[in-house]
């Protein structure tokens, strides 16, 4: 009976916490509500009054103010196109004093001392390269006769011992070959140090010197068209700005023409003596071995090669080994 009372007032203590408690749609609502109203940003209550709260879209930042860099940037912008300027004004000029000297109706300065220097140099160039290109011809085909000789010298000691009847004269044509192509070796070695030597003085020495002239007639163009055109402002100078700057620019074309003159002047000296020189040794070189050759006096042409230091270098060499260094 206890029992009984006891699950009855159960039902009874559940049903009346049914009744008490609110509909199904009124929790959700308050669910809801209670989501809504919490802030977007779980730490609003830690971010200053002065600053604005945060909000789910990212920061966006303002561009800043231009930089050092963009500076520079225009700075070298501004002087590329002022060099670009003066270079059209300054071709402009040299091609307006050029054409006017062709039709006669300029001046030109002139100094006659040295331009008879210079073309007295560029017909040296020209005889020197005509000078190298023949003694590249005759290593060329020398080179070739004595390649012929060591086949040929091959070819009789081969014969030599496939013919005994014949075999003491093919012997001694074998052997003659043989120091042919040992003398022409020693020949050959001469002739390239000769090709060699002319060609340095011809295309480097001489190149350097006539490259400095071509610097200086260059300026000497730009130097007389910056006179012609402050000549042409002479007569109306009345302390005018074009006059100052044609000046100014005059005396500055003016510097580097008599600075590339001088310039001229000196490595032509200097050139002379040191074609001079160079000549004086590679023409003796060059008759010793020739006349050593065709006399075959061998040890003649082997002391011409060991007085100009020069190591002959065969077709058939090996580098020595560590041991005989």
């Amino acid at each position: 009976m206890s029992q009984l009372k006891s699950s009855s007032s159960e039902r009874t203590s559940i049903h009346d916490m049914l009744k008490d408690a609110p509909p199904a749609n009124e929790n959700r609502s308050n669910v809801v509500a209670a989501v809504d109203t919490k802030p977007a940003c779980p730490y609003s209550r830690s971010v200053p009054t002065g600053l604005s709260s945060c909000t789910s879209s990212p920061a966006i930042l303002t561009p800043t103010t231009p930089t050092q860099n963009d500076d520079a940037t225009v700075m070298k912008t501004s002087s590329r196109i002022e060099n670009l300027k003066n270079w059209s004004i300054s071709t402009y000029k040299c091609t307006k004093q050029l054409m006017f000297e062709k039709l006669g109706k300029s001046s030109r300065t002139v100094d006659t001392e040295l331009e008879a220097q210079i073309e007295q140099l560029r017909e040296t160039q020209r005889k020197y390269s005509n000078i190298l290109r023949l003694s590249r011809a005759l290593t060329s085909h020398f080179y070739h006769v004595v390649q012929t000789q060591h086949a040929l010298g091959e070819a009789f000691s081969e014969l030599a011992q496939k013919s005994p009847e014949l075999q003491e004269e093919f012997l001694y044509n074998s052997e003659t070959q043989r120091n042919l192509t040992k003398n022409g070796e020693t020949l050959l070695g001469a002739l390239n140090f000769f090709t060699s030597s002319v060609n340095t003085l011809c295309n480097k020495t001489i190149e350097d010197t006539l490259q400095s002239v071509r610097q200086y007639e260059a300026a000497r163009i730009e130097y007389d068209a910056y006179r012609t055109d402050l000549e042409s402002l002479m007569p109306k100078a009345d302390g005018a700005v074009d006059f100052d700057e044609a000046q100014k620019n005059f005396e500055a074309h003016r510097q580097n023409f008599m600075k590339l003159r001088a310039e001229v002047t000196i490595k032509m000296k200097f050139l002379d003596e040191n074609r001079i020189k160079v000549m004086h040794k590679q023409l003796l070189l060059f008759h010793n071995a020739i006349s050593a050759y065709f006399s075959g006096n061998q040890a003649a042409l082997e002391a011409t090669l060991k007085q100009f230091n020069i190591k002959v270098k065969t077709p058939n060499s090996t580098f020595p080994s560590w041991l005989e260094q």
